[in-house]
């Protein structure tokens, strides 16, 4: 009996290493090389932003449809699953206008007392 289960066990070992090389990995989410417009992206380019996936970029621009646009990067805590934690994460990466990236806009107008 011990010599059948020697050339199982031995299979076995084998065999594990080789079925975890086929199992893909995931990719660590890489950040977008320049600021998203919340009011022109495409979803295409909203799922560029770190662990935004095809589903929450739809939800983003279906919120921007009916809302007519992002005044301010803090209102996609108003997108459905989008919190706090998320959009600190997001926000060095969002923008809604022209101009500078949210968190770059949020520091100029707390050095400037407004």
């Amino acid at each position: 009996m011990k010599n059948i289960l020697k050339p199982l066990g031995l299979a076995l070992l084998l065999a594990l290493p080789l079925a975890a090389a086929g199992t893909p990995v995931k990719a660590k989410a890489k950040a977008p090389s320049h600021p998203i417009n919340l009011n022109t992206a495409s979803v295409t380019e909203l799922m560029q932003l770190p662990r935004v996936g095809a589903h929450a970029a739809e939800r983003i621009v279906a919120f921007r449809k009916e809302r007519g646009g992002f005044q301010r990067p803090e209102e996609l805590m108003s997108v459905k699953g989008f919190g706090e934690k998320s959009f600190q994460k997001l926000k060095p990466y969002l923008t809604t206008g022209a101009g500078a990236p949210a968190a770059a806009r949020t520091a100029q107008t707390k050095s400037s007392g407004k």
